[in-house]
């Protein structure tokens, strides 16, 4: 399956799940039992921690994609080849193979996005979903600091490219 379709499934089913949940606060908000007015106020916080998670979510997926886009039109992925399973996803010992040369790469040139974000791939080969998010973010906040001159920083020259 496309992962924009999947994402796109998960975040309808998150909507409809705040509504749902927003719709039922609302009827306890307006009840006037203490109980359940309590209880819908507690319902409010719930909606708005998922809307800020998917918010959050479907922004770094954004920026990763951004990021692989430039890098690999820039040609600075990695291009060892080695062996993928049917599903197209290589091979955990080949990927933990690859990992020392990259992680040293990203250990000799810690300010360089591209070393973090050819690191994350390898991580992910490697079936190390965390450790290659990390390393995703590292990324990003490196990758703005190049546009922005501060980690993490909004300016204009980076939305305008």
């Amino acid at each position: 399956m496309n992962p924009r379709i999947g994402v796109a499934v998960m975040a309808a089913a998150l909507l409809l799940y705040i509504v749902l949940v927003a719709q039922r606060a609302y009827v306890l908000l307006v009840s006037g039992d203490v109980v359940a007015v309590m209880m819908g106020a507690a319902l409010v916080v719930l909606p708005l921690l998922a809307v800020w998670g998917l918010g959050r979510e479907l922004w770094f997926g954004w920026r990763a994609e951004q990021l692989g886009r430039r890098i690999e039109t820039e040609g600075a992925l990695p291009t060892e080849e080695f062996d993928v399973r049917p599903s197209g996803r290589p091979l955990r010992e080949h990927a933990d193979a690859l990992f020392p040369a990259y992680r040293a790469d990203a250990e000799a040139h810690p300010e360089d996005w591209r070393a973090w974000y050819r690191l994350a791939l390898v991580y992910d080969g490697a079936g190390d979903r965390r450790r290659a998010r990390a390393a995703v973010r590292t990324a990003i906040a490196l990758e703005s600091v190049d546009h922005c001159g501060s980690i993490g920083g909004r300016c204009r020259a980076a939305r305008r490219e």
